[in-house]
């Protein structure tokens, strides 16, 4: 399936001068959808893989039919002060600030090995964040998975070690 004739590009959002990858016209093409899921399955299915993290938001919608057509655990990676209870948090830049991320300590099993699931990959930053989380709780990433990538953002400088996987990549312009 050609997913760049499903993925709507919008110039100019969020600003002037970007073009925006939006991935939610996939989750409204079944077919598309559905590609992208069996794809992450295939792609996975020699990959010892105990849970998967997805990223607030568009990371949720990919993450979970993946978990669970894996019957493994789905943990979420939520915005500061999202999850109650006990946290584990990191902080990274944005190129107009920063931002923090949160994940249930308890949700973090020592020793297991964790797909992270994102919608896109622009400079690894978001990414980044939730791999040295798993790391602080003694945890393995076991790759990370994204539908877009932005290679020209030079994603692989922070996130490289985990082996980002994405199913279509953008040249930038």
């Amino acid at each position: 399936m050609d997913l760049d004739k499903v993925i709507r590009k919008v110039p100019d959002f969020p600003k002037k001068g970007i073009l925006f990858y939006d991935v939610t016209s996939i989750f409204i093409n079944a077919k598309a959808f559905k590609h992208v899921i069996d794809s992450m399955v295939e792609i996975y299915k020699d990959t010892k893989i105990d849970g998967v993290i997805a990223i607030e938001s568009r990371g949720f919608v990919v993450g979970a039919p993946f978990a669970l057509k894996k019957s493994i655990p789905l943990v979420l990676a939520r915005k500061k002060g999202k999850l109650p209870g006990d946290t584990i948090e990191h902080s990274y830049s944005l190129e107009y600030g920063e931002a923090t991320l949160e994940i249930h300590k308890a949700d973090l099993t020592p020793g297991k090995k964790w797909l992270i699931v994102d919608d896109l990959i622009a400079t690894g930053g978001t990414l980044e964040a939730v791999a040295r989380m798993v790391e602080r709780q003694k945890a393995e990433v076991a790759g990370i998975f994204s539908i877009i990538g932005l290679p020209f953002l030079k994603y692989e400088d922070k996130i490289g070690r985990y082996k980002p996987v994405t199913l279509i990549n953008y040249k930038g312009e």
